[in-house]
């Protein structure tokens, strides 16, 4: 008999092509009036898109968001939403400028509308993360939740083909560790397998033309979908790994998610066979692991972590930080088997249990 616990957030979703259009009636069901547009410096261009689109609803544009969300950063977009009297924040772009209104809304409180350009999926989680000092920490609250998110594959078309599969394998790991999270329940199952498979799908398309906008919905939905499965579940080894490694040695956040994740479930595939089967048909069937990386080298997503800058001296220190905190994982962390893990990852090798 199954037992479980399922709590839902409260988000609205408004999804579709030409969904932006839609925004100056959110932000007014939001009851705001002056909104404050995040972006990143890349895309300062889309956040004064969206400030014209707001006309007077538009505060100001904030277009410093940066990756892994830094401290200072956070501070600085804090005080500037308060020096223009924002009662709200618009997040356009990936997963780094919702953690930017997260975090101004962790302190302020302020309503988030988000408007996702990646498969990041952080737009529907209560998870927040902030670095300082070089470490990355993470938590969840209430507070953080974007009320509304606007998913817009046309905005998806222009993001490079390289940034679509890391950020679809961020998306997918997020799927793939819910399934032997503690937390799962029938529903997330569903939404997990699903999430995987329709992201894992719509790459070959988007490999062969980018601007397939069919292909890029499926994307962004089976993003949606694991982005709810990682809102309901704790995060198991993959993802403190990537924390680790993005947060201590500033890899890219995306990219390192495709480099770990088939190692990550290849550590953890013995304890937890069903997960694995699940993952197994939704790639199409094989060796889950061994399928997720080779999935990830056909669509010439990053393998290697050294490709990714990770310096070979920094694999021992990445170890000790992994297996120094406690962290809920199906198979106990431990350091010996830690270390090699991430020295099959740094090498490309294929992963192994």
């Amino acid at each position: 008999m199954l037992n479980f616990t399922y709590t839902a957030n409260p988000s609205r979703v408004v999804f579709g092509a030409g969904a932006l259009q839609h925004l100056a009636r959110e932000i007014d069901l939001l009851g705001a009036k002056r909104a404050l547009v995040l972006s990143t410096p890349e895309q300062a261009a889309a956040a004064e898109r969206v400030a014209a689109l707001l006309g007077a609803r538009a505060a100001g544009v904030f277009p410093r968001a940066a990756m892994h969300v830094p401290i200072e950063t956070a501070r600085e977009a804090r005080a500037e939403a308060q020096r223009l009297g924002a009662d709200c924040a618009v997040a356009i772009g990936g997963g780094s400028t919702t953690g930017l209104g997260k975090a101004i809304a962790l302190e302020s409180g302020l309503p988030i509308l988000a408007i996702p350009t990646t498969y990041a999926g952080s737009e529907v989680t209560t998870v927040f993360g902030i670095t300082e000092g070089g470490v990355k920490k993470t938590g969840r609250d209430p507070r953080v939740l974007p009320k509304t998110v606007i998913y817009d594959p046309e905005l998806t078309l222009t993001l490079p083909y390289a940034m679509t599969v890391a950020s679809a394998f961020n998306a997918i790991a997020h799927a793939a560790e819910g399934l032997y999270a503690p937390e799962i329940n029938p529903v997330i199952a569903l939404m997990a397998e699903e999430g995987i498979r329709a992201s894992a799908a719509a790459l070959p398309p988007l490999r062969a033309n980018p601007q397939d906008l069919a292909a890029r919905g499926d994307a962004l939905y089976g993003a949606w979908l694991c982005g709810t499965v990682l809102a309901s579940t704790t995060m198991c080894l993959h993802h403190k790994l990537c924390h680790t490694l993005g947060g201590s040695f500033n890899l890219p956040h995306a990219e390192t998610h495709a480099v770990i994740l088939p190692h990550a479930l290849a550590y953890n595939a013995a304890s937890v066979p069903v997960a694995m089967a699940r993952v197994s048909k939704a790639l199409g069937g094989g060796d889950a692991p061994l399928a997720m990386h080779r999935l990830a080298q056909s669509l010439g997503a990053p393998v290697s972590l050294a490709a990714l800058g990770m310096p070979a001296d920094g694999l021992d220190r990445a170890a000790e930080i992994a297996a120094a905190t406690p962290y809920p994982n199906p198979r106990p962390l431990e350091r010996a088997a830690l270390r090699a893990l991430l020295q099959r990852a740094f090498d490309g090798a294929p992963p192994q249990a």
